[in-house]
């Protein structure tokens, strides 16, 4: 698979993380692999989540081709740079395609980065997790790969103030012990035990952040922070949605 799009893409990202003065630390690049396929699951906290993942991986040498929501590639200026990517477009009312390139990706050597969550987490919490993870590492007989993004909330999250200045935000990134998934697995079982790996993975970065989370709009209640908690967040949008579902019946 050519790479002509991702190389200058690459060189503008990590331009653009000069220009932030961002601060990164990275645990786990061992977990990485040097060939073959891999799944990254990730958490959900910011925007810049994919772009950040990716500049981790790379002292691997690998490229991450990341699942995205379909409206990101019908975008005029984002959907040419996605596809150069061979990024892989998923269509939230028919994922089977999705589904198929990324099984198919996998199979062929790449590394696939998925956000089980399917959205920002505004509790900054691990929600919980939908099925795809689980589904791909039994259909393509590769490991799953615990990822954590820490600080990227900071600069570019849901319903907050976006921060580009120069600010110099530590920024985390921890790639867990890769785990197999065979077939046959319970999949509620093998979903379950990911998000026990990521919670506790999320926990250890939080633990060796150097900023305080206390008193933090970008931090968990959990850890003293004013974001919401798990239940409130999921409570707001049990409630967005069922609005949205009343004012598309009255027209």
């Amino acid at each position: 698979m050519a790479d002509l799009v991702y190389p200058p893409v690459v060189v503008a990202i990590k331009t653009l993380w000069r220009a932030l003065g961002l601060k990164f630390t990275v645990f786990g690049e061992a977990y990485v692999p040097r060939k073959g396929g891999a799944i990254l699951a990730i958490n959900h906290v910011g925007y810049l989540d994919f772009a950040l993942t990716g500049t981790a991986v790379l002292p691997a040498k690998r490229y991450v081709r990341f699942m995205a929501k379909k409206e990101i590639f019908d975008h005029k200026v984002a959907g040419p740079l996605m596809r150069g990517m061979h990024h892989i477009s998923v269509d939230r009312s028919n994922g089977s395609a999705s589904f198929v390139a990324a099984l198919r990706a996998l199979r062929a050597g790449e590394i696939v980065g998925i956000f089980p969550e399917g959205t920002i987490s505004r509790s900054f919490e691990i929600k919980q997790l939908k099925t795809g993870a689980v589904r791909l590492a039994m259909g393509s007989g590769v490991p799953i790969i615990p990822t954590i993004v820490w600080g990227s909330q900071r600069i570019y999250s849901k319903r907050m103030k976006r921060s580009f200045g120069r600010h110099h935000y530590p920024i985390t990134i921890a790639f867990g012990e890769p785990f197999m998934v065979e077939r046959g697995t319970d999949v509620e079982a093998a979903e379950i035990d990911l998000k026990n790996r990521m919670v506790a993975l999320l926990h250890f970065v939080q633990e060796r952040y150097p900023d305080s989370h206390e008193g933090q709009r970008w931090a968990p209640a959990r850890l003293g922070g004013t974001a919401p908690t798990l239940e409130e967040a999921q409570a707001e949008h049990d409630a967005f949605m069922e609005n949205l579902k009343k004012k598309k019946e009255d027209k």
